[in-house]
């Protein structure tokens, strides 16, 4: 087992794991990490908590301290000039005419490094615009192409259902989505439905995707192999005892539904009260079948010209054994 902490970068970013050593550190504090792009300034949202090895990325960096204030004082000063260095890179692009959009740019904590995002739709040779941006800033330069997810990540806005993005409010990752999800789940495979501001199919097709994969292997008839355990939710508990007893006792059931189960536990009672008659099995007289329709006489013309037995005589009839075809005889040669 690892001792690690959870780090996250931005609002809605990846979660990193970092070692915390010997800091006394909880969820919500600013720390100071050291990562592949320099030294960074990250919120701790996971508490210190063990976790097996194999879920750990080796080597595992350590945490150098906990912030303060001039810490954040200068989080916020970088924010200031990152913005204001974004509006100088968006002019270089346009005096370059490179097919490309700016999307945000970003200082490192020590001012090691000045980060663009940006997106295209192909390849950019950029090399030009990067000589122009580090002789302005004089720092390093480093340009970054994302894709149109990351894209709407970045920006933000609203999606169909009337709310925030999901990739931009709490999603840190995103996660594989695919057309057969819509299927399972009946919905209008019309793209202007399932597809984001991105363009790409929305995100939340796979909130509830595993939800019906358990539904159709515990009720589908593509159930197969071993046989899968159900909810408590699906179990026959109202068979049981006193089971509307217990629920007329909790406090959140509205006035509405309290009287419709005090009507049912009533009902209930009178059902296992009333003695429960045997039933009486009636005996019908069996129909009989009438004669098919063939090219004999009927029935009542053969009882006519058939002879009268006399009483008491039970004689079995007699089948009549199938005549037997006889086989063609055998043509002779002549020739013999």
């Amino acid at each position: 087992m690892v001792t690690i902490v959870g780090v996250r970068f931005k609002k809605a970013g990846k979660i990193y794991y970092f070692s915390p050593g010997d800091l006394k550190v909880a969820a919500g504090d600013g720390c100071i990490v050291e990562t592949a792009r320099g030294v960074e300034f990250g919120e701790i949202v996971i508490e210190p908590r063990d976790v097996p090895e194999t879920e750990v990325v080796q080597p595992l960096k350590q945490v150098l301290r906990s912030a303060n204030e001039e810490d954040y004082a200068r989080l916020e000063t970088n924010k200031v000039r990152a913005q204001e260095a974004f509006q100088i890179a968006v002019e270089k692009v346009a005096e370059h005419k490179l097919p490309m959009r700016l999307l945000e740019a970003e200082y490192t904590l020590d001012d090691s490094k000045l980060i663009f995002s940006f997106t295209a739709e192909g390849r950019v040779d950029f090399r030009d615009l990067v000589k122009d941006l580090a002789a302005v800033f004089r720092t390093r330069i480093e340009l970054r192409q994302v894709g149109v997810r990351d894209e709407a990540k970045i920006i933000g806005g609203l999606g169909s259902c009337g709310r925030g993005l999901c990739c931009a409010t709490f999603l840190g990752e995103f996660e594989p989505v695919s057309i057969k999800m819509a299927k399972e789940q009946n919905l209008s495979l019309n793209p202007a439905k399932i597809s984001g501001v991105c363009g790409r199919l929305m995100c939340c097709l796979k909130y509830e995707s595993q939800v019906y994969e358990d539904n159709k292997q515990a009720f589908g008839k593509c159930c197969k192999g071993a046989p899968v355990i159900i909810d408590e939710f699906y179990d026959e508990v109202e068979e049981e005892d006193d089971y509307y007893d217990d629920l007329l006792r909790e406090d959140s059931i509205q006035e509405v539904d309290y009287q419709m189960m005090v009507e049912t536990a009533e009902i209930e009672k009178n059902i296992k009260e009333e003695p429960k008659k045997p039933q009486r099995r009636t005996s019908r007289p069996k129909k009989k079948r009438k004669p098919k329709a063939t090219g004999e006489k009927p029935a009542a013309k053969e009882q006519e010209q058939a002879p009268v037995k006399q009483a008491g005589e039970n004689t079995p009839k007699k089948r009549r054994r199938p005549r037997r075809r006889k086989g063609k005889p055998k043509t002779e040669n002549k020739g013999e």
